[in-house]
């Protein structure tokens, strides 16, 4: 994962990409941010200066959308309860798929709300 930040220096990410970063990283944030910031280190002061600056603005975003969103436990706003209800399905792989989807959507999205996240889904199941 840290030779990933370097796709963040050369244009900011969007929130979507910063919080697949954090769920990657998981437990080992903390030392991933080390490794990138020792990772980073070049003679050349101009690039070493836009680099840490780069990596100072990625984990002000991180810690900015931590706050809004307790990144660490991003759950979609459908659990796997709410799915097989929603769709009529018993456990199973399309509960798993559904709620993969669903997934996606909290990381691209944010929070949607629970109206919107099950019409999204609906559609989802509908167009598959």
């Amino acid at each position: 994962l840290h030779l990933r930040f370097f796709g963040y220096a050369d244009q900011a990410w969007s929130d979507s990409a910063v919080r697949r970063y954090v769920r990657d990283a998981g437990d080992e944030l903390a030392r991933l941010h080390i490794l990138v910031r020792a990772d980073v280190t070049t003679r050349n002061k101009r690039k070493a200066d836009r680099l840490s600056f780069a990596y100072d603005d990625l984990e002000a975003r991180i810690a900015q959308l931590a706050e809004q969103e307790e990144l660490q436990a991003i759950r979609p706003e459908l659990d796997g309860e709410a799915i097989m209800e929603i769709l009529g399905l018993s456990p199973g792989r399309d509960v798993g798929e559904a709620y993969r989807f669903m997934l996606e959507v909290r990381l691209d999205e944010g929070e949607i709300g629970v109206e919107d996240a099950t019409q999204r889904l609906l559609a989802w199941w509908a167009g598959r």
